[in-house]
């Protein structure tokens, strides 16, 4: 009896100690999940699927004019075409026949349009016929002169031996000098037949209206069956049948602030860039600075003039002129593939940018040229379009989810 009382009493040290290996278990077993769950939340924050994505500031690659370097300031304008011309006819008269429209190109001499000419060209053959009649004429009194000048050397030896009367003998000189004075008068009319000849002939181009100069027709005023006349003089009729421009004496008249003009000088180089044209660079240096300002825009014309003549250029494009401070080689006037310096990455062996594809970072090596002042030419790696991060820092990494803010 007294043997299982103390039984009873005797405490279990291994129960005792089995409860508490067990607690001992749950606590590694729930320590060791979180820190899984713990590098598995590390990881997905360091790769941008959970948590607050980084934001940052992307560029676009593109091309650059090293002529930018070398800026001294810009100037808005517009081309402007120096020689113009609203040609019409010198006579009244239909218009017969027009071969151009707005936009074509005329060369120098080219008919542009013709009046109706009928009567112009029989008055030419008028002209021509009178011509053959005065020479007809003229070989008749030839005839006549000989035969006068014959009788009036035969009638001089008569009368000399007393055989002919000296009456005959002045009948037969009045004929004679009558004969040569026939024949003088007729030169003389053929003369003025062929004066008239060529009037009529001129007369006759006045109905060909052509170009004086190679241009592009900036309007056409009258069409087929419209009447034309000088000057507008008749009523109803047109004044002008187009206006032309001549392509090659187009400059750029830009805008210079008053404050800018100290900078600018005759033949100081320039670089012509037009919005209809943006992916071209025209050469071109200043004509003339205009001897007036405009006191509403406080800016003063400067005329420059394009180097090299290009079809597409059109007058009243819009423009704008890059002032230079020294004239362009060939190599600083080709375009070059740059990116910002800032966008380089820092303490890398080789060259080296973020581009971002699908707002996820992609480290990309490049291979770099010369410096651009605040850019870096980019011989290989990238292409005009790519996006690529602005300083970048340290924190980026390879394949990181990023937030774009556009620079």
């Amino acid at each position: 009896m007294e043997n299982e009382e103390l039984e009873i009493l005797r405490i279990d040290r291994e129960e005792e100690f089995e409860a508490q290996n067990q607690k001992w278990k749950k606590f590694f077993i729930v320590l060791f999940v979180l820190l899984i769950l713990a590098g598995c939340l590390f990881l997905l924050h360091r790769i941008g699927l959970i948590g607050g994505k980084p934001k940052v500031v992307i560029a676009t690659v593109s091309r650059i004019y090293p002529s930018e370097l070398f800026s001294a300031f810009h100037a808005s304008g517009y081309v402007v075409a120096q020689r113009k011309a609203a040609l019409s006819s010198k006579i009244t008269g239909r218009l017969a026949y027009l071969g151009v429209e707005e936009g074509s190109r005329v060369k120098k001499g080219e008919v542009i349009a013709i009046l109706e000419k009928d009567d112009l060209e029989a008055a030419v053959e008028r002209a021509k016929a009178n011509v053959e009649a005065a020479k007809s004429k003229l070989n008749f009194d030839l005839a006549e002169e000989k035969d006068a000048r014959k009788e009036y050397l035969r009638y001089k030896r008569l009368v000399k031996k007393d055989v002919a009367s000296q009456s005959a003998y002045d009948r037969v000189v009045a004929r004679y000098q009558k004969a040569v004075a026939a024949v003088q008068t007729d030169r003389f009319q053929i003369e003025a037949a062929k004066a008239a000849l060529e009037e009529a002939r001129v007369a006759l181009q006045y109905a060909y209206i052509r170009a004086p100069f190679d241009g592009i027709v900036l309007r056409k005023f009258a069409d087929i069956g419209e009447a034309v006349a000088p000057f507008g003089s008749a009523t109803n009729a047109k004044a002008a049948v187009v206006t032309l421009a001549d392509i090659h004496s187009m400059m750029v008249e830009a805008d210079v602030a008053e404050s800018n003009i100290s900078n600018v000088r005759p033949d100081q180089p320039c670089e012509i860039q037009l919005d209809a044209i943006p992916n071209k660079r025209f050469p071109g240096k200043v004509h003339v600075i205009v001897p007036t300002a405009d006191r509403a825009k406080a800016t003063i014309t400067v005329k420059v003039k394009f180097l090299k003549f290009d079809p597409r250029i059109m007058p009243e494009m819009s423009a704008r002129v890059n002032f230079l401070t020294k004239p362009l080689s060939p190599e600083e006037s080709r375009p070059r593939l740059a990116i910002p310096e800032r966008a380089l990455l820092k303490s890398v062996p080789v060259p080296a940018v973020f581009k971002v594809i699908r707002n996820r970072l992609q480290k990309t090596q490049i291979k770099t040229g010369k410096s651009l002042k605040d850019y870096v030419e980019v011989l290989e790696g990238l292409r005009v379009g790519d996006k690529i991060v602005l300083n970048p820092g340290n924190k980026l990494k390879d394949g990181q989810k990023v937030k774009i803010a556009e620079f």
